[in-house]
């Protein structure tokens, strides 16, 4: 799940009030054996092994062969998407697909109307300066990427031209134009609100339809499991500098899906739960990863709660957020989930799996809950989502905890048997600071 720029914990003010109140000082060691897998029980595989024994037990505890178990009321479990159920963020690996291939659905006008849909003309946070220290903004950058995508939308064949991609790729233009876009969703992230920022990527999909988009998602996940697991850095050309000036951007390569949580979903399924996902990603991106069986996690389509954005009569996307519905991150996972979910079961969710202040709402706002399952990415000490963090090593052990906090390895992309987090180029793990 990707990490919001602000926070908003208001909300949870009360709930970590009295999780601290009931919070044990306490704190074990974690073990670092992992027992054998029994029959109906998570494959050990890389959990921490407190972890596996909590859900196998709420497993047998709620599920079908339970003796309260009611198939016409079954419990049911959440997953957030990005670096949850899979590593690192398939929207963002979406983009970078899309990029290097061109994949855009837009003309230069509605390529346009896209990149400026409610951004402000404020300058970008100092960190986002050019390479000669100056401010960037929308009115500087935005311009300059559609100098560039006008010279490849009648240049390149997949587009209005007939130039092959490898033809266009020589040009300054592509580079240019590939790094100001991933440059731009970088530093709308940096600067503004989440509610801002988080639809803004949706927005590139824009002329394309669902089953382009579900193409386009299928061609990034197995692009991106072949890639090495490695931060990549683009600059824009020396020779096109243009109105906002040179700039570069980072990011992280190498998706990969996740062993563990493939297993978690198919073993909550059989064992008679209805499994979502809640996501901050695009919902025709997120239904295609998580319900196509060559990718393992075999959700139901309709089980899918994530960005929508506003169609055409043609079924073309448009760069609007679709009227009538909150935005899946932070306080809109909740909303969502009452609105699509408790109105549907009549409760809760028993069972929570997340990653970053996005998903800390969801996590604190059922009293059906019973276990929350957070992969340890080092959150921030102060956010909710590190302090039901801080929980989960202070109550490590006892029965009735409700935060479980999973380690992983960032140089591969895989889960650690045990609460550790390993940073990308980092050759020790770490614990909570």
């Amino acid at each position: 799940m990707k990490t919001p720029a602000l926070l908003r914990l208001a909300p949870l003010t009360l709930a970590l009030s009295l999780l601290a109140a009931l919070a044990s000082t306490g704190c074990s060691s974690p073990p670092t054996a992992v027992q054998a897998a029994a029959p109906q029980t998570l494959a050990p595989g890389q959990w921490e092994s407190f972890n596996r024994q909590q859900i196998n037990e709420l497993i047998a505890r709620v599920g079908k062969t339970s003796a309260g178990y009611n198939p016409a009321k079954p419990p049911y479990v959440v997953f957030d998407w990005d670096n949850t159920s899979v590593f690192l963020d398939i929207e963002e690996a979406a983009l970078i697909y899309q990029l290097e291939n061109l994949r855009f659905g837009a003309s230069p006008e509605q390529l346009e109307v896209a990149l400026r849909r409610n951004i402000p003309a404020t300058t970008f946070k100092p960190a986002n300066n050019n390479a000669a220290g100056q401010p960037v903004s929308i009115d500087t950058i935005v311009p300059d990427i559609l100098d560039s995508y006008r010279w490849l939308y009648t240049h390149y064949s997949g587009l209005k031209g007939q130039q092959p991609l490898a033809e266009v790729k020589r040009s300054p233009h592509y580079q240019a134009f590939v790094t100001k876009v991933r440059y731009l969703y970088e530093a709308i992230g940096d600067t503004f609100d989440h509610d801002t920022a988080y639809p803004w990527v949706t927005y590139l999909f824009a002329g394309m339809t669902e089953a382009q988009v579900r193409q386009l998602t299928v061609d990034t996940v197995k692009w991106q499991q072949t890639q090495p697991v490695e931060k990549v850095k683009w600059s824009t050309p020396a020779e096109l500098p243009g109105r906002a000036g040179l700039v570069s951007v980072s990011w992280k390569n190498g998706l990969r899906l996740v062993p563990e949580m493939q297993d978690l979903y198919g073993r909550f399924k059989a064992a008679g739960f209805d499994v979502w996902v809640c996501s901050a990603s695009f919902v025709d991106v997120i239904k295609e990863i998580s319900s196509n069986p060559a990718f393992g996690y075999q959700v139901k389509e309709g089980n899918v709660l994530a960005m929508e954005l506003e169609r055409d009569a043609q079924g073309r996307i448009l760069p609007d957020y679709r009227h009538g519905y909150d935005q899946t991150q932070g306080p809109g996972k909740t909303r969502s989930i009452q609105r699509f979910l408790v109105s549907r079961y009549g409760y809760g969710p028993v069972f929570i799996a997340g990653d970053s202040e996005g998903d800390q709402n969801m996590m604190a706002d059922f009293s059906e809950t019973q276990k929350v399952l957070i992969v340890n990415r080092l959150r921030d000490p102060k956010s909710a989502i590190g302090q039901f963090s801080a929980l989960a090593v202070q109550n490590y052990g006892k029965p009735d905890t409700r935060y479980l906090l999973q380690g992983r390895d960032d140089n591969t992309g895989r889960f650690v048997p045990s609460q550790l987090h390993t940073p990308l180029g980092a050759t020790a793990a770490k614990a909570l600071k």
